[in-house]
């Protein structure tokens, strides 16, 4: 089937194509959908790029130009091409599907490309280096542990930014996750590794890819959509 002819309804069948935990499943799915991933989640109208590019645009006190991001669950490299807009030149990618890197890499605006399984893995990322740590939507029930948090943090420079954008899934498993990830955020606020500088939500993350054809016949245009949340840390200085 060709890109100019793709459907949402044959979007919402690619995500319900993968729904193994297996992660050599989901690295293979998204090596097969790499090629159309902008264009498909772009027909479940997801901003979570967009968002997450702009709440930490607005909150950043450096110079972009000089800043190193760290672009974590990269894909296809939509965060960069949107932070290359705003004046980021510097960009290090970090992502478990090798297609997904291949679209990466054709943006041109990496210097460097990291093929890794985050949780699997060690986070392929020098220690205090980043200003700019990033991650949109890689942080979720299937993909990566609560515990890569913790390595993102690393990865900043003490002073730099982690930003974490996720879509708030329905269903219990999703929601144990959420409750357990914002635990982990507020303990490592006590422990001193870093303070919060901002939470954004919105009732508009994206479609949910998972709703039935029988379910979506029953809601309305905007029952439809995920909520999100957006969290932006500073690294502590000490």
């Amino acid at each position: 089937m060709s890109d100019s002819v793709r459907t949402e309804d044959d979007v919402r069948v690619a995500f319900q194509s993968c729904k193994s935990p297996d992660a050599k499943d989901q690295v293979q799915f998204y090596d097969s959908w790499a090629e159309n991933y902008e264009k498909d989640v772009t027909l479940l109208s997801y901003r979570a790029p967009y968002l997450a590019v702009d709440f930490l645009s607005d909150n950043f006190s450096g110079s972009p130009e000089e800043a190193r991001v760290l672009d974590v669950a990269c894909g296809s490299g939509w965060v960069a091409k949107l932070m290359v807009e705003l004046g980021f030149r510097h960009f290090v990618g970090v992502d478990g599907s090798k297609g997904m890197l291949e679209q990466a890499a054709k943006t041109g605006f990496y210097q460097d490309l990291k093929l890794a399984l985050l949780g699997t893995e060690p986070l392929p990322a020098q220690t205090g280096m980043f200003d700019v740590v990033i991650i949109v939507g890689g942080l979720d029930v299937g993909f990566a542990p609560i515990s890569v948090v913790r390595e993102l943090c690393a990865a900043a420079k003490p002073g730099g930014f982690v930003c974490i954008a996720r879509g708030d899934h329905r269903g219990t498993p999703a929601n144990e996750y959420k409750k357990d990830l914002e635990r982990e955020l507020q303990l490592m606020e006590e422990d001193g590794l870093w303070s919060p500088v901002g939470l954004k939500q919105t009732d508009r993350y994206m479609e949910d890819p998972h709703l039935s054809p029988e379910i979506l016949k029953s809601l309305q245009k905007e029952e439809r959509y995920l909520s999100g949340s957006f969290y932006l840390y500073r690294k502590s200085i000490h």
